[in-house]
């Protein structure tokens, strides 16, 4: 059956990968977008401009496209606080406008990204989707991007005649991502800069582009409600993933260095990540979705793509 889904966020990594899953499927594809020649290329049915943080535009943009189902990429992660900050502001703010306009649209369906490494560093190494979120982070820019995410979840989750899903991605690698090899993260690997804390116990649940794409499409085609952690099955310790990153690069091995000197060598959050982040038990998105990843493993495609 064909869907009419307005897709907020086309552009980005997992929307490129996704407009093609979508079209495949035989579903209308409309793009709500804010730059329309930064559409230019993908196969969509239709294209809308707007800012997803003025209210007013988003309402007539989404009339417009008349969807039954909204799915939202929306982020706008630049490696700076600038980005953050206005990442905060999309998943806040441009979720409450976007849903207001898809229940006025007459829209059944709301499919929303989430991250899966926003939880709080208590428990096993590897938690479900009801473990705490950490709202009380002492990094300030941290502390906002897991409140912002909570509160994208909270409007979701409540967004009344709306069916709400949550999908926290892992920490995504592949094409057009700061782990691709000519990304940020791969760039400091395959030169030996991303140093290992005497303790790299820190657990990263790792995600292929594609793999995020397709589990968007198994949520939009699902009538079921809440929030599923899309990861593949294999999380990694820091002091697994990283010397194998490296390995597959064809770079140095890692260097350790005291555990203090981690955070003022690549920021609060790699400090965080290498240290004390929990992996995303994928349970529930395969039992309830019916999802599963195409690339189970980051050892497969970490160098690669």
């Amino acid at each position: 059956m064909t869907t009419r889904v307005l897709l907020a966020g086309a552009t980005g990594v997992v929307g490129r990968a996704l407009v093609p899953l979508l079209r495949e499927r035989g579903h209308h594809v409309t793009a709500l977008v804010r730059d329309p020649s930064r559409a230019a290329g993908l196969d969509l049915d239709g294209v809308v401009v707007a800012d997803a943080l003025d209210p007013a535009a988003v309402r007539s943009a989404v009339r417009s496209a008349r969807p039954d189902a909204v799915v939202h990429q929306l982020t706008a992660l630049r490696g700076s606080a600038e980005g953050l900050a206005l990442t905060a502001r999309l998943r806040t703010e441009g979720t409450g406008h976007l849903i207001a306009a898809a229940a006025e649209a007459g829209a059944g369906r709301f499919v929303a990204q989430s991250i899966a490494f926003a939880t709080a560093p208590l428990g096993g190494p590897v938690l479900t989707e009801d473990a705490a979120l950490y709202l009380d982070a002492p990094d300030p820019g941290w502390a906002l991007t897991v409140r912002a995410v909570a509160d994208l979840e909270r409007q979701v989750l409540g967004a009344g005649a709306l069916s709400g899903a949550v999908l926290r991605y892992g920490t995504l690698y592949g094409p057009g991502t700061l782990y691709h090899r000519t990304g940020t993260v791969g760039d400091l690997v395959g030169r030996g800069k991303l140093v290992l804390p005497e303790s790299a116990a820190g657990v990263t649940s790792f995600l292929h582009v594609a793999d995020a794409a397709r589990a968007a499409v198994a949520a939009l085609e699902s009538d079921a409600g809440g929030v599923f952690n899309v990861a593949d099955d294999e999380p990694a310790a820091a002091d697994v993933w990283v010397p194998e990153y490296a390995r597959l690069l064809g770079a140095p091995r890692p260097r350790v260095v005291p555990a203090g000197l981690t955070e003022r060598m690549l920021g609060w959050f790699t400090g965080h990540q290498l240290t004390a982040m929990r992996g995303a038990a994928n349970d529930r998105a395969r039992q309830t979705l019916g999802w599963q990843p195409s690339v189970p493993s980051w050892r497969a495609a970490l160098a690669t793509g």
